[in-house]
């Protein structure tokens, strides 16, 4: 049996390829959209990818079985109660599919969405009875369970979702033998569940000892305990769901057509018709010079995440991007469904100096004696609300970047705004967004609360009662 992990760090997601050499025969599971590293992967085994299995509809990536169907013609396998725009095969609780020596069996477990399956791995040349792994996609993480909340938007309520999770994990997974190996389809970072451990397997009986969720308790408790502070979902989680039960064009063509290099003038034309700007530089050489109006995700971080977070999906994007790295990150927008990408910035942005805006960014020290002064600037910490009660700057305001578009008008425009997260990233963006919705005196903390720490300056802890604006 040949089976590999495919781990995608910038959106925490896991994706596996099962084959058996004697067949010939592979199993992608839960694929991306750029498909050739399976594709590749397979052909070093001499395998053809015939079968793509979905856990789920997925709400934060758009997966790939489309371009491995096209690709291939390999079949596309959901659980038997999705309702997709194009063919599959249903395969209901007990479902098999055999080849060779491996043997794949399917669990319905809804919960985190109604359609949701997990997968039962047979390696039968070593044991034909006990399952040698489990596929869980976004049932069951390392340390978490899939949250049950997003779906509301498509008429499932976080309760009657929460219930059936409570009834798949207890009754599907849990009995499964302690040795079995859990492979979920996401790791640490990801928004699709509030506490999920940074390893990429675990197993069944050390998530049963140690697994908040899997506690004995009833089930009012447990809805209550895992719909309990989940992070923000970025509004593209509902479109990325949607898309993934639909037809829709391939990457590669996606990609094509987005891939334009333009000028000055194309740029301006665009943006007056109401396109988008997107600068995926870091936050250093956006502050140094950058287009007004252009919204700061840098390609270091959690650039989809941000991306879908910040731009609208029915209205086009331009990029700016560093040398030769234009490509990445129209894909990397693909990879969750924004194929809204009209081109890119093909000239260096310090060819028009005098096109640009700079972003103020103050050394902690002199904030420290700003708000000492008459006129103190108001500080935003756009950090997570359980950062912000762990160490904050005393007087400052939490507004989390994933809350901030919606929370707008809480911010007054009469006085400056220092804004910070931990080092810069999420800080940057939010300072574009801010300039992006005409708020003129915002300025940055240069190394956010890191440097301020550094520079031996006090924090208040969760014991301080919070600040009121």
């Amino acid at each position: 049996m040949v089976f590999k992990q495919f781990y995608l760090q910038c959106l925490s997601q896991a994706s596996y390829l099962i084959g058996d050499e004697a067949t010939q025969t592979a199993v992608v599971v839960d694929p991306r959209r750029d498909v050739d590293e399976y594709i590749e992967e397979a052909d070093r085994y001499g395998l053809r990818i015939r079968h793509i299995f979905l856990t789920h509809f997925h709400a934060d990536f758009v997966a790939g079985h489309l371009e491995l169907r096209d690709c291939l013609g390999a079949t596309i396998h959901l659980g038997s109660r999705a309702r997709p725009e194009y063919p599959f095969v249903g395969m209901q609780d007990g479902a098999v599919l055999e080849f060779g020596t491996v043997r794949l069996q399917v669990l319905e477990t809804p919960g985190h969405t109604p359609e949701s399956i997990s997968i039962l791995l047979f390696d039968q040349a070593r044991d034909a009875h006990r399952p040698h792994a489990v596929l869980t996609g976004d049932t069951l993480f390392v340390g978490d369970v899939g949250r049950p909340d997003l779906r509301a938007s498509l008429g499932w309520s976080a309760t009657d979702l929460g219930a059936m999770l409570y009834d798949s994990l207890r009754t599907k997974l849990m009995p499964l033998p302690p040795s079995t190996l859990v492979y979920p389809a996401h790791g640490a970072g990801s928004l699709c569940g509030k506490s999920l451990g940074k390893e990429n397997v675990t197993t069944i009986g050390d998530e049963l000892r140690s697994n908040y969720a899997l506690q004995p308790m009833c089930k009012e408790d447990f809805i209550e305990l895992v719909v309990a502070d989940q992070p923000d979902a970025p509004q593209y989680f509902s479109y990325d769901a949607v898309l993934n039960a639909k037809e829709r064009p391939l990457l590669e063509a996606v990609l094509d057509r987005e891939l334009t290099p333009l000028i000055w003038e194309d740029v301006f034309d665009l943006t007056r018709e109401g396109a988008q700007l997107l600068d995926v530089r870091d936050p250093d050489q956006f502050a140094q010079g950058h287009l007004p109006g252009a919204i700061n995700v840098g390609l270091g971080g959690q650039y989809a995440i941000w991306s879908g977070t910040f731009l609208a999906s029915d209205r086009p994007v331009v990029i700016v991007a560093p040398p030769a790295r234009h490509k990445e990150a129209a894909m990397r927008l693909a990879r969750i469904g924004f194929d809204n990408v009209e081109g890119y910035l093909a000239v260096a942005t310090d060819s028009r100096p005098d096109l640009l805006a700079r972003t103020e960014r103050m050394q902690a020290s002199d904030l420290a004696a700003a708000m000492t002064a008459g006129a103190a600037p108001l500080v935003l910490d756009v950090r997570t609300a359980r950062e912000w009660r762990r160490a904050r700057i005393a007087g400052s305001i939490n507004i989390p970047l994933g809350q901030l578009l919606d929370r707008l008008d809480e911010i007054p425009r009469d006085r400056p705004i220092v804004v910070h997260c931990t080092s810069g990233y999420r800080s940057s963006i939010a300072v574009s967004v801010l300039r992006a919705h005409g708020f003129d005196w915002v300025m940055e903390l240069k190394g956010g609360i890191s440097a301020w720490e550094d520079a031996q300056l006090s924090v208040c802890d969760q014991s301080t009662q919070p600040a009121v604006m």
